[in-house]
């Protein structure tokens, strides 16, 4: 994404001639690094977040919150789910204004991207969301009863320090 952004850049201010399709693929390539991104921000606890009502509750009482705030999140999530896959759906009627497959480089006629393209980063990246939330609710449900088993340590977590 960087490198189509800095190449827009550089036809623009350098050689005075903008191309036509780096901000859209810029945009397409946000949505999906978006969409694969997020699943671990959320599972690493990279969302904001106010943590101040659970931890005045006692042990027991912050992990049921927890967990009805994770099932809150779940059934929210799903709702999302299904709306992103019913905006795929329009996504397939419209063409991409300025990304085309160049099939003309082997003889044949240059082809415009389908939006649904786009647009399927959407409810892929809910779905994996919906995995991790769904972990998330397996994880505190142990927990909560019973603290001291040892549960997989993630060791990507513990280097990035959170």
């Amino acid at each position: 994404m960087v490198i189509v952004i800095l190449l827009q850049v550089f036809f623009r201010y350098v050689l005075n001639n903008a191309l036509p399709w780096p901000d859209e693929l810029a945009r397409f390539l946000m949505l999906w690094m978006t969409g694969f991104i997020a699943p671990s921000a959320y599972r690493w606890g990279g969302f904001v977040s106010i943590e101040m009502l659970p931890q005045l509750l006692p042990r027991f009482l912050e992990n049921i919150l927890i967990i009805s705030l994770l099932v809150l999140s779940l059934v929210i999530l799903l709702i999302g789910f299904q709306l992103g896959l019913q905006h795929i759906n329009i996504g397939w009627i419209f063409n991409s204004s300025s990304l085309k497959i160049p099939l003309d480089l082997i003889g044949g006629e240059q082809k415009s991207i389908k939006l649904a393209w786009m647009y399927m980063s959407l409810p892929v990246g809910i779905f994996l969301l919906i995995l991790v939330n769904i972990e998330l609710i397996i994880k505190k449900i142990i927990l909560t009863f019973n603290s001291e088993i040892n549960l997989p340590k993630d060791k990507y977590k513990e280097y990035l320090g959170v």
